[in-house]
């Protein structure tokens, strides 16, 4: 995904969180920060500018990836007062207004639906890797965003 791509995903974010401004003061759920799952790199990720542009809008991030936690640290410094790293996906997920899915790790195709829906305090659940089938999420009672769908 080039720039432009990355920088529409953070505004279909934020037009559905209910529009311009909605992300002020929202906590975020990001899931996967690799370029892909099983590697720690995160050179052509777009989690980088997806991340500093929630952030840059007013969103504070909890975060967690299987692998690239070390590597992000230093590559989303600039936002690091914005961002909590977590131990896994469900802790990630505590408290958090919406869920984005930026890498199909296996573990974040098989999560516990049921389990993230409690977890989050609204359901908004963005897959920007189109890794979940729409019914199937609905059915839960999620607001399901994903990508050119």
């Amino acid at each position: 995904a080039n720039e432009h791509q990355k920088e529409r995903m953070v505004q279909k974010i934020e037009m559905g969180l209910g529009g311009s401004g909605a992300l002020k003061g929202k906590t975020i759920a990001i899931l996967g920060l690799a370029f892909k799952p099983n590697t720690d790199d995160m050179r052509e990720s777009p989690a980088i500018t997806i991340c500093e542009g929630l952030v840059n809008r007013g969103a504070t991030l909890r975060a967690f990836d299987p692998a690239a936690m070390k590597e992000a640290r230093w590559r989303l410094e600039s936002i690091k007062n914005n961002i909590v790293y977590t131990n896994d996906e469900y802790e990630a997920l505590k408290g958090s207004d919406a869920l984005v899915l930026l890498t199909e790790w296996n573990q974040f195709r098989n999560m516990d639906l049921d389990r993230v829906r409690t977890l989050l305090r609204s359901p908004y659940f963005f897959d920007l890797r189109n890794v979940y089938k729409r019914d199937e999420v609905e059915s839960k009672g999620f607001t399901y965003f994903a990508v050119g769908k």
